[in-house]
């Protein structure tokens, strides 16, 4: 069964897709990603891969006949990609060179255009899960994009803020946003000329950083080749940031949130390119675990003060930055 069910409480889409359940647990001894197994060239760099159990596709089967005037279903339409990071099947995005994540972005940016160039696309969303905790079943380094019919309702809910915001004030929130952090700066851990690491007054989570652009762009393809070198930058010293906290892979979600496709309203004077990470751990043994209040009634509660955190997370890429010079 593959569909999208409607949910009338909170005016969202769920995807159906019980046949994910049949994804299989790897053998140790053999990755479908690595170069040689059949299912990808012997010599790529980067690379993109069509979901082999996708939860949403160009071609869905017909949804159940279930629908009733309250219940509404749709096919299950869209895109699932897998985005292989590197032939290497232990190395990971903090582990490879500057160059080598630029041509991830490049990717990136080239599966955007060429999604969004299906017109009943209406979100592109890219992502990583990173590490057994947030249910990854494939260790090979690897990231995904979704091509969503819909736009989910936090994207939903950020856009209608900003518009909110921009009404009120002429300005763009995450424009606002970013001038506060760097007028406090005492939650800014990372910055170039073109991007800055920071720990947002808001955070859910004790880790949770985000990254945003400096100029007001809204996705990958207004960006210069500079630009998306230092975003490759960046990338290599957040994720090098979070793995020095404790010396270990730190396992996280990374969610990057660009402009929705395909719709009627120009959102480009109020929605802003940002990369948000949602690391589960809140100690270097200890899980930050969505519970009933996160849960049940989306009522946050971080057991951490940010600019406490601030402090661990500058000092933890201080370390990354100290085994990057001698080469380690």
């Amino acid at each position: 069964m593959a569909e999208l069910r409607y949910n009338p409480l909170t005016k969202d889409w769920v995807m159906i897709a019980s046949h994910r359940q049949n994804r299989p647990q790897m053998p140790k001894d053999w990755c479908p990603f690595c170069p040689g197994s059949g299912k990808v060239p012997d010599d790529y760099i980067v690379y993109e891969y069509d979901n082999d159990f996708p939860a949403l596709s160009p071609n869905p089967p017909e949804p159940d006949d279930v629908a009733t005037d309250i219940y509404k279903v749709m096919p299950s339409y869209g895109k699932c990609e897998v985005i292989l990071y590197s032939p290497n099947h232990t190395i990971t995005l903090p582990e490879l060179g500057v160059d080598h994540i630029k041509k991830l972005v490049d990717l990136w940016e080239e599966r955007y255009i060429a999604i969004q160039k299906d017109e009943n696309v209406k979100y592109i969303f890219i992502f990583e899960n990173r590490g057994d905790v947030v249910g990854v079943t494939m260790p090979h380094p690897h990231g995904q994009i979704y091509g969503y019919p819909f736009i989910p309702k936090k994207i939903e809910l950020e856009l209608d803020s900003a518009k909110e915001h921009l009404e009120k004030t002429g300005n763009c929130l995450f424009c606002d946003m970013l001038k506060d952090e760097i007028k406090f700066e005492k939650r800014i851990i990372i910055e170039n000329e073109d991007f800055i690491t920071y720990l947002p007054f808001f955070c859910e989570y004790p880790y949770g950083v985000y990254i945003i652009s400096k100029t007001h762009k809204q996705n990958l393809t207004q960006f210069s080749d500079k630009e998306k070198e230092n975003l490759a930058k960046i990338l290599k010293e957040t994720t090098g940031m979070l793995d020095s906290l404790f010396d270990y892979k730190f396992p996280y979600m990374m969610c990057m949130y660009q402009n929705p496709v395909n719709v009627e309203e120009d959102v480009s004077e109020y929605y802003h390119f940002h990369i948000a990470f949602y690391p589960p751990m809140r100690s270097k043994e200890k899980q930050k675990f969505n519970a009933s209040s996160e849960t049940g009634a989306w009522a946050h509660c971080n057991p951490t003060a940010p600019e406490e955190k601030a402090i661990e997370l500058r000092e933890a890429h201080q370390r990354f930055l100290e085994k990057m010079a001698k080469g380690e």
